[in-house]
């Protein structure tokens, strides 16, 4: 149990770190939120978002600098990524799930609820995954949680 609690404790600083910023300029944000738009795609210079939403659900999507972000929600599901740097995070939802995925300049999150709560978030060089399957974590700089089942891992592990 302590071993969760920290795991989830450093988890949680890099989360902050990732929805508070890492020092990198954001010299080009872009947002894409659904609804109101069925299908919200942006480009500006090489920051890139997506977001689609059906069935009374929410998909909103942050990049700055060279990230990519998407998210896709359906069946009143909720989503919600955020890329800086050259990282990209994407995260899907349906059965009134919600998923978060955070990439920080570099890293690569993949979030997938099916009806629970998922979170993925990947720092420099790292990549992370949480979906019904399973969580994985690659690189010191990686957290994922599946709130439904309680798997974590982070930091790799």
């Amino acid at each position: 149990m302590s071993r969760t609690a920290a795991l989830f404790a450093v988890g949680g600083g890099v989360a902050a770190a990732t929805f508070f910023g890492s020092g990198v300029a954001s010299a080009a944000p872009v947002t894409c939120v659904s609804p109101p738009s069925a299908n919200d795609i942006q480009v500006d210079g090489v920051a890139s978002c997506g977001a689609t939403a059906a069935d009374a659900s929410h998909a909103s999507a942050t990049a700055t600098d060279s990230g990519t972000a998407v998210s896709v929600a359906e069946g009143n599901g909720t989503t919600s990524t955020l890329a800086t740097g050259y990282g990209t995070a994407l995260g899907a939802s349906r059965a009134g799930g919600t998923a978060y995925a955070g990439a920080l300049g570099g890293g690569i999150a993949h979030s997938w609820a099916d009806g629970g709560t998922t979170v993925a978030i990947a720092g420099w060089g790292s990549g992370a995954t949480a979906e019904a399957g399973g969580v994985d974590c690659v690189g010191q700089w990686s957290f994922a949680i599946n709130l439904a089942s309680g798997q974590v891992c982070a930091l790799g592990n």
